[in-house]
């Protein structure tokens, strides 16, 4: 009988520790906690102005910061905050129409996964309405497309593949949505399959990928939309689906490598593997991001993970200021083979690259 009681606590000795690593992620001191960080980031929202592309439509930072705070608010069933981020979109029916993204860069469509996501919230009919078409178009080949968007569309990719890595959040989020609002296979096998041609083509033997195959530096917040995509990718895409193993396989990479270039400080540098560049934190928090829902979803070793996880969030925590500004955020970067270029990028307080990003862990931590 001891014999047996003895194995029994030694087979329930890795469980529990499993679960203390997982620990890890709550328990966060004051001023710390997913509560009061993702209060402060999400209400800075409701009160700031839209941030337009190009100066004429609703920019890919300011859907990803507005997905961020609906998320927040239907996480903490905070009903003022989600009342505040509808009514913002209201004007976007009629005064504001104006500002609605054409539908004919990867940048513009994915604006799509806003409103979809607001059908999710509300099942208001008009928001799925004007959120369809976003996914759809996107591969749906217009009649003056070029010779390459042509050539990928006869391939079964969406005509907006241009090999940024910045695509994998772009096109693969509002074809995730659209998959979630209406149960269509169609959408999340677009993304899996569009995800496998990234990985396949950018992803370097490092497990990290270069901003394009023609700019061989590993950007921060390049990587990061990267890391972030095929998170939320993972989170949907079925088990069962033929392209679910490459994809885990290529996180899992990435993932591995990303831990060994976190900086003692718990922060990732603008350029990854150069260790005098600058921490950069709209780079950092989708990593960050990316390191607690594999923790939490199973996918990475919580023992390895779960601490790196929590250094992130320490460490990300202490560059927002008291009015949920988020400090040391690299300004919208195109590509360029200039190493110095990366360096010398202006960093902002408050820029919507890196409020977005701080809420998708919010809610990581929350969910």
């Amino acid at each position: 009988m001891k014999k047996k009681i003895f194995t029994l606590v030694l087979l329930s000795l890795p469980f529990q520790y499993l679960f203390a690593q997982k620990d890890l992620l709550t328990g966060f001191p004051k001023g710390y906690t997913p509560e009061e960080v993702g209060k402060l980031i999400a209400y800075r929202f409701v009160y700031s102005k839209h941030a337009l592309h190009a100066g004429k439509w609703i920019g890919y930072p300011e859907t990803f910061y507005w997905n961020g705070a609906l998320n927040f608010a239907r996480l903490t069933k905070d009903h003022m905050l989600a009342g505040f981020l509808q009514n913002r979109f209201e004007p976007l029916f009629s005064t504001e129409k104006a500002l609605l993204p054409i539908q004919n860069h990867v940048d513009l469509n994915m604006f799509g996964s806003l409103p979809l996501i607001l059908w999710q919230l509300t099942k208001e009919q008009r928001y799925f309405n004007l959120g369809l078409p976003y996914a759809n178009t996107q591969w749906e080949v217009p009649a003056d497309a070029n010779s390459e968007e042509k050539a990928w569309a006869s391939k079964g990719y969406s005509w907006q593949t241009r090999l940024w890595i910045d695509d994998m959040y772009m096109i693969t989020i509002v074809q995730t949505q659209a998959y979630k609002a209406t149960g269509d296979k169609r959408y999340i096998d677009r993304a899996a399959r569009q995800m496998v041609l990234y990985l396949d083509e950018l992803q370097r033997s490092n497990g990290l990928f270069y901003h394009a195959p023609d700019v061989p530096f590993y950007w921060g917040r390049g990587n990061g939309w990267m890391a972030a995509g095929v998170t939320e990718l993972l989170r949907y895409l079925p088990g069962n689906n033929k392209y679910y193993p490459r994809i885990l396989q290529g996180y899992q990479k990435m993932m591995k490598s990303l831990k060994s270039y976190q900086q003692p400080n718990g922060m990732w540098n603008q350029l990854i593997n150069e260790a005098d560049c600058w921490a950069e934190t709209s780079g950092s928090a989708m990593f960050a991001f990316a390191f607690i829902t594999g923790v939490k979803k199973g996918w990475l070793n919580a023992e390895e993970y779960a601490p790196a996880a929590r250094k992130a969030w320490m460490a990300l925590v202490k560059f927002v200021d008291a009015k949920g500004a988020v400090a040391e955020v690299c300004v919208g970067t195109n590509k360029k083979n200039d190493k110095q270029y990366y360096y010398d990028r202006p960093r902002n307080t408050g820029d919507y690259h890196g409020q977005g990003p701080y809420l998708w862990c919010v809610n990581a931590l929350l969910e």
